[in-house]
């Protein structure tokens, strides 16, 4: 059977096609993207390569389905504050302080740049997604006057995640809840509160 000739035997899911993801994760942990292949990722999870192709499309989308698994559905933690807020939504697993998701992501990045498809498909299925649910955080944080209303969340939104992960992969610092309290009392929150310098300003 070709990768196109599925027919209609039954879609990849439940308890199986949680194996074949994470047999695709310990693929991309231990060889990354470039050389990870369908065969490998069947051999890995004992299954058939046409198998694959029946729930995903081809590797950059068995990928991020992996990737999108492991970290969970992207929720906007409600704990009242902005702070608590960001903790809950980067910490944990899949989160920042995560081994195996930092691995993935020194993976991915290089992905990126060398295959447009797949980050074609990343940043529509996982980055999107994520985005929407940093901005609703910031969002409510505004609502309650904890972001300063011409705060720029396009920029202020991302800044946590950028930092930490600087630190992370240039500095070779270990990402924990104390490193991200760090950065956000430091650098995040307090911007987020005074908000933007106008140029000529002298606050």
């Amino acid at each position: 059977m070709t990768p196109t000739e599925t027919g209609t035997r039954p879609r990849v899911e439940g308890e199986r096609e949680l194996q074949i993801l994470d047999a695709t994760l310990e693929v991309l942990d231990e060889v990354g993207y470039d050389l990870l292949t369908m065969d490998a990722v069947a051999t890995r999870a004992k299954a058939s390569k046409a198998t694959l192709y029946r729930r995903w499309k081809g590797k950059p989308e068995l990928v991020v389905a992996a990737i999108m698994a492991h970290k969970g559905e992207p929720v906007v933690p409600d704990t009242g504050s902005l702070r608590g807020d960001l903790l809950a939504a980067y910490c944990g697993s899949g989160g920042l302080n995560d081994p195996l998701a930092q691995s993935v992501l020194s993976a991915v990045v290089t992905a990126m740049v060398r295959d447009p498809e797949f980050a074609e498909v990343y940043r529509r299925d996982f980055i999107g997604p994520k985005v929407a649910s940093s901005r609703a955080i910031y969002e409510r944080a505004r609502e309650r006057g904890e972001v300063h209303p011409d705060s720029d969340l396009s920029v202020l939104a991302p800044a946590l995640a950028g930092i930490v992960l600087h630190r992370a992969f240039l500095l070779g610092d270990a990402v924990t809840p104390d490193l991200l309290g760090r950065v956000l009392d430091e650098v995040v929150l307090p911007a987020a509160l005074h908000g933007p310098i106008r140029p000529g300003s002298t606050s």
